[in-house]
């Protein structure tokens, strides 16, 4: 299982790299793994300003439809839009080409309440 110990992880299985006060957000392996291939990523929330823990879009699998929660507040500033016609880079490469949006960031302290590499292999038993 591939857990990068440069990111910052959530109980959700989102993936956080921060650089500035910018977040890239993407969902984890472990979770890509559990939704199998992955066929339509819908983000709405472009330009919004969003809380922590709130929705700011959806994952589709051929089996499945699971909520993306955001893990920091912020505005969402872009979105990976390779994924509406190529969603199954999620499944190929989830830390890279798989990323789902950005987020300038609106309060870092936020930052200090994710999961660290360690904590999320606890969290999933790897």
């Amino acid at each position: 299982m591939n857990i990068p110990a440069n990111l910052k992880y959530t109980k959700d299985h989102e993936w956080v790299l921060v650089d500035g006060d910018v977040a890239t957000i993407g969902i984890t392996d472990f979770a890509q793994k559990e939704l199998g291939d992955i066929v339509y990523v819908e983000v709405e929330t472009l330009d919004q300003t969003l809380e922590r823990d709130e929705i700011f879009g959806t994952v589709e699998a051929v089996k499945t439809v699971s909520d993306l929660f955001l893990p920091l507040s912020g505005e969402i500033i872009e979105f990976n839009d390779s994924l509406e016609s190529d969603p199954e880079k999620v499944n190929a490469d989830p830390y890279g080409d798989g990323w789902m949006v950005k987020v300038k960031i609106s309060d870092m302290a936020q930052v200090d309440a994710l999961l660290s590499d360690e904590d999320y292999k606890a969290l999933i038993g790897a």
